[in-house]
This record gives structure tokens, C-alpha cells and sequence, in this order.
């Protein structure tokens, strides 16, 4: 049985991202439901959350997911560009799972991406993330087959702001550049408040057990 490993076991990935990573790794906030948001309900809530429980639980959201996704995509107006935003950390990669460097992929989040990207879908991932590790994340990202079109890490004074309030502005910045952002989809109630997406798509998090 794999169980998520606490911090101190997981920082030894890589030398790079050992030391940034304590920038970012508090607990993230609890869930709440909103409007327009697709939460499911979750078998695990305990001290040590089972890996396969999580990915249950990830497959689960992610079934609920990929038909509007589909439909969404069949449905491309002239001349929009779709965008989906996605977190990372317990989103995108397992990292309260995978201690090791590359981080493997969210397996369920991956195969909804793979579907978008091969139709034109571009993805772009906003992470609380500091900026000295963008290269090894942008490296984790496409070395597990995402299709980077962009990524969004945290500059200096961005430590200082509302996560959440950080992300909302990161989406701003993205339909900005011209993109229907037609999904976005995370695990913490940061990644997903703010709006400026069509469809949001919780990931658990288990009342914050996982970042």
C-alpha cells in the first residue's frame, strides 16, 4: 500500500528542487464548492491518504470531466483558440506520491490532456510554484508527455500575494493572449476561485492533507 510520504521524506528529489520547494509546500486550503465547479464526492479523508484510494478518486473526477471536455471541443467556434488551465502539484504530477525526480504524471489528469492537446487544445499550467524551479518543472511537465504551451510560476513579489488571487490573475493573462479558457482543473480551492474559466474541476485534496 503506498501512502503519501510527508515532506521531509519527499524533499530529496533533486537538489534544485529541494530547496524550493519549501516555498511552496504549506497546506492548501480547504475545499469549498462554488458555482459552476464539478466536486465529487471522495472515499479517503484520513491522517495518510491511500495512493490508490487517490487515484480513484482522481479517475472519478476526471470520467465526470471529459465528456463536457469533449463536447466543449467538438464545439469550437471560427477561429477560437481553447485553452485549459491546469495546477500541478497533486494535479498534474504526483507529488505528495512521486519523491522521486521526474515526478510521474496524475495519470487520469494526463489522459484528459492527451485528448485535448491532440485536438489543438493548448494547456497551460499556473503553480504556486517559485520561479527557480521553473526549468525542472517545465522539464518534469513535457518529460511526462504534457504539451507545455505555457507555464506560469510565482516571481518574488507574487510570494507575497493570495495564492488564489495570483492564479485568478494568471487566467486574466491567458484569455489576454487571445484563449477560451474552456477548463480549469486543480485540487485546492485556490486554483479554482476567481473565475475567468467556463468549467472548473476539483481534484481531492482531503481537507488540505494534499498540497
Amino acid at each position: 500500500m503506498t501512502t503519501r510520504r510527508p515532506w521531509a521524506l519527499r524533499i530529496g528529489a533533486t537538489a534544485a528542487s529541494a530547496a524550493a520547494l519549501v516555498a511552496f509546500a504549506g497546506p492548501a486550503a480547504q475545499a469549498a464548492t462554488s458555482s459552476g465547479t464539478l466536486t465529487v464526492a471522495t472515499a479517503a479523508a484520513t491522517a495518510d491518504v491511500d495512493y490508490a484510494t487517490w487515484q480513484k478518486d482522481c479517475q472519478l473526477v476526471m470520467d465526470q470531466a471529459l465528456p463536457e471536455i469533449k463536447q466543449r471541443i467538438a464545439n469550437t467556434k471560427p477561429g477560437e483558440k481553447q485553452a485549459i488551465v491546469f495546477d500541478i502539484d497533486n494535479t498534474t504530477l504526483e507529488t505528495d506520491f512521486g519523491f522521486s525526480y521526474p515526478q510521474p504524471a496524475n495519470k487520469p489528469v494526463l489522459d484528459v490532456a492527451k485528448y485535448a492537446q491532440e485536438r489543438g487544445v493548448a494547456l497551460f499550467f499556473v503553480t504556486a510554484r517559485p520561479g527557480i524551479i521553473y526549468s525542472v518543472t517545465d522539464f518534469n511537465l513535457k518529460y511526462r508527455g504534457y504539451k507545455v504551451a505555457g507555464l506560469y510560476v510565482r516571481g518574488f513579489l507574487d510570494l507575497f500575494k493570495n495564492v488564489g488571487d495570483y492564479k485568478t490573475a494568471q487566467r486574466v493573462d491567458i484569455e489576454n493572449k487571445g484563449y477560451t479558457i474552456i477548463a480549469n482543473i486543480g485540487n485546492s480551492a485556490t486554483d479554482l476561485s476567481g473565475g475567468h474559466a467556463e468549467k472548473t474541476y476539483k481534484l481531492p485534496d482531503y481537507n488540505g492533507q494534499l498540497s
